[in-house]
């Protein structure tokens, strides 16, 4: 490990990760991209005084955020014009979201979204993204669109396309060849890499399920699909095949680490039991699960059963803080109980856990050793922060408006709350245009 030439942080706190308690007075020391030290301010001016020293008074330093999974598109969306709005999740499906967005998006529309995506996540902490498109006559090379954007941006990301039958066949096998290029193209990237990703059970017939999941067993990635994200799955496949929906998947064959499964939100006692025991990885989505009425995900018994679970924006509302709070709140009303979900359970979730979900293993801690990924947050509360109460107050009481300062891999990519190097006000115009074109075609 290097000794000389690194950079020390100096905040009020430290948050090294949610098992650990809240630190007064330490930093970190980083060296070549990476945490080489974990100590009191004091201590690490002391020992390396040769180093850079950045003094952030009145601060909390925290790993950066890891969203589970969003769409970047889907800002394409947002506040798009509707007569009503859908009556249930397969309306929202059938009649809005593939004809109205997925099926109209092109080039021009991913670039410009996916340029203040990365804006967005970078200005509220978020260091770390899993991103699923879906736009079936973008293909090909939509993926590499968003690679190199991404990359340019110093973002750490996993990318998919989202491979689904209901446009066809030969869009189908497209989607799986986007995936593998991808794929192919991000072996010797350090911050970006893929995954293999289709959509659903009802829109993916068993072979292609298989041939999917066989070709991320052969290129050592994940394999994701969107999972009983509303009533219709679990039942369609109970009518279709008699049993539901991950009692299917483990008939395939598609189970284990490798499955990461987003959404889960109606589950039954033995697909529950099915996930725990397979290792099956989850990504929750409260506020979008809401926004189109799906429901509420039975997290804390996914929890409890030790399922590695993650956070998600699902493209929504992509301010993390706002996505824990969400989950914090929820299942506490849902289960009439106000001490499950704690605020280190959900911060674990949006940080280390949610990192372990997508395969990262140095990425969502503060630790020697992991990835110098981090975000520098307003300290400056209403109350007084303590040990006891740093996390909650944080989850709480702070916003993606709060964050200061953002690092990935040892590199500034924010600070003192403007990204450096871009023009969002270039971002946001060009988005607009895109965004406008996408809507009038609906008119």
């Amino acid at each position: 490990m290097p000794s000389e030439g690194g950079l020390i942080i100096q905040p009020d706190w430290l948050i090294t990760e949610s098992s650990e308690k809240p630190k007064r007075h330490w930093g970190v020391r980083i060296c070549d991209g990476k945490i080489f030290s974990v100590a009191p301010n004091e201590k690490l001016e002391n020992d390396f005084p040769e180093d850079e020293v950045f003094t952030a008074g009145e601060k909390v330093l925290m790993p950066g955020f890891v969203n589970g999974h969003t769409h970047m598109y889907g800002v394409l969306a947002h506040g798009i014009p509707l007569e009503s709005a859908p009556s249930d999740f397969w309306s929202f499906l059938e009649s809005f979201w593939w004809p109205m967005v997925e099926d109209k998006i092109d080039h021009e529309m991913i670039s410009a979204a996916t340029e203040w995506l990365c804006s967005e996540m970078l200005l509220t902490g978020t260091t770390t993204f899993c991103d699923i498109l879906e736009a079936p006559f973008s293909l090909p090379d939509s993926l590499i669109i968003e690679k190199e954007i991404v990359n340019n941006r110093g973002l750490r990301a996993l990318l998919s396309f989202e491979a689904s039958e209901r446009s066809g066949s030969d869009i189908a096998l497209k989607g799986i060849d986007e995936n593998i290029r991808l794929i192919e193209a991000v072996t010797d990237n350090d911050l970006v890499s893929g995954l293999m990703s289709v959509h659903t059970t009802f829109t993916c017939s068993d072979d292609f399920l298989r041939q999917a999941f066989e070709l991320a067993e052969a290129n050592n990635v994940l394999f994701h699909a969107h999972c009983n994200e509303g009533i219709y799955e679990g039942e369609w496949c109970e009518k279709t095949h008699g049993h539901r929906t991950f009692e299917h998947y483990e008939q395939l064959g598609i189970n284990g680490s490798r499955f990461l499964a987003s959404q889960c939100v109606h589950l039954s006692d033995k697909e529950v039991e099915l996930i725990a025991n397979s290792g099956t990885r989850c990504v929750h989505m409260p506020l979008s699960n809401c926004e189109v009425g799906g429901g509420i995900a039975p997290i804390p018994e996914l929890l409890e059963r030790g399922v590695t679970v993650g956070l998600g924006s699902d493209g929504y509302i992509n301010d993390m803080f706002a996505v824990m709070r969400g989950s914090f709140l929820i299942h506490k009303a849902r289960l009439q109980d106000p001490g499950t979900m704690s605020a280190a359970q959900v911060f674990d979730m949006a940080t280390l856990q949610g990192a372990k979900a997508l395969g990262l293993n140095n990425v969502g801690a503060l630790k020697s050793g992991f990835a110098a990924d981090l975000q520098l947050v307003d300290a400056n509360l209403a109350t007084p922060l303590s040990e006891e109460n740093l996390l909650e107050q944080i989850l709480l009481h702070r916003s993606g408006k709060d964050v200061d300062s953002v690092m990935i891999a040892g590199e500034w990519k924010m600070q003192n709350g403007e990204i450096l190097g871009v023009n969002l006000e270039s971002q946001r115009n060009s988005l607009h245009a895109q965004t406008k074109r996408l809507w009038e075609e609906n008119a």
